[in-house]
């Protein structure tokens, strides 16, 4: 768990009254976890969802499909897309949204493991690609978590 991160990133959304919430994929809902392992997680997190899967995405998330299909698989730009998708779903202030690959093997579309993407979607906006080089699949869903709050963290920070 990254206590520090998530605390820091608690105080500075309860400052500003303004709400989180998470779509993530390899990380499984490490995220999530990590955010409502705050103390008063209500006040700034709405929910989260694991968006592993084809029909989960379909689920959980509104997106337009002609969107998706014009956007490179596993993408800066395509997790933007996924994390806008969940701040308008649950009409939040930020998103969050992980896709990735964490091992031991790649995806269908030729990225090795340990590939994540990450975007944050809101007042300001921001996307990081992660490669660790590693098909450790534990080792790289805790990367791929502490990357996404190491993002929002500082996209917070930006003031």
């Amino acid at each position: 768990m990254y206590e520090d991160l998530a605390e820091a990133i608690a105080r500075r959304l309860v400052s500003r009254e303004e709400t989180v919430c998470v779509a993530e994929s390899s990380t499984g809902g490490l995220i999530s976890a990590n955010l409502l392992a705050v103390a008063g997680a209500s006040r700034f997190f709405v929910g989260g969802s694991v968006v592993y899967t084809l029909a989960s995405r379909r689920a959980f998330l509104d997106i337009d499909r002609e969107r998706v299909k014009a956007l490179k698989p596993l993408t800066e730009d395509m997790a933007l897309v996924f994390a806008e998708a969940a701040k308008d779903k649950l009409q939040t202030v930020w998103g969050i949204a992980e896709l990735g690959a964490a091992g031991p093997t790649g995806t269908p579309y030729g990225h090795g493991p340990g590939r994540s993407v990450i975007g944050i979607v809101g007042p300001r906006s921001a996307s990081r690609l992660l490669e660790t080089g590693t098909d450790n699949r534990l080792q790289n869903m805790q990367a791929f978590t502490r990357a996404s709050l190491e993002l929002m963290l500082e996209v917070l920070s930006e003031d």
